[in-house]
């Protein structure tokens, strides 16, 4: 993987790429042509790109006992609440508000990066991230998503590792 030349965001860039070029880490920018009919914005990412869809991760928003919470797991799969509650100790998790995940992320559905957010939130990567050795999540717009390695993800994003998804 090379890194990508130093990108702003006026320039660009999305401020997930420049949260990555910032940190020095490793990453690739892979750019797909959107289909905004599309029914899966993962699953459109992974076939735009040729990568299998366990390796191509969706960041998802949930509201876990009143707070907002940050969960990554294959798009190949499902989120797994319960679990994702108890990676946490908390009790409850619900999906959050979409329009509260965009407002906090300063992303929008279907573009949510887990990296570069406007607030940061706790995150929690699914386990099996770590199988790859390297995984793709948004880049921050719908159309562009990042590979990096899945240690980085989760040193970035302070995640703490759980198996989160199910299949």
């Amino acid at each position: 993987m090379a890194k990508k030349p130093k990108k702003s965001a006026a320039s660009g860039g999305t401020p997930a790429t420049v949260a990555l070029t910032a940190a020095g880490t490793a990453f690739t920018v892979h750019a797909y042509d959107h289909d905004p009919a599309s029914a899966s914005y993962g699953e459109e990412a992974a076939e735009a790109l040729g990568v299998r869809p366990d390796r191509v991760f969706k960041t998802l928003v949930a509201d876990v006992d009143g707070e907002l919470t940050v969960a990554i797991v294959p798009v190949a799969g499902q989120l797994d609440l319960k679990a994702l509650a108890a990676a946490v100790g908390a009790k409850r998790a619900t999906m959050a508000d979409p329009a509260a995940a965009e407002r906090t992320t300063g992303y929008v559905r279907g573009g949510i990066s887990p990296l570069g957010q406007r607030k940061r939130l706790r995150t929690v990567l699914d386990a099996s991230a770590s199988a790859h050795a390297t995984i793709c999540v948004s880049a921050g717009r719908r159309g562009l998503e990042v590979e990096l390695s899945p240690s980085d993800l989760a040193s970035l994003t302070a995640a703490v590792l759980a198996p989160i998804g199910r299949a």
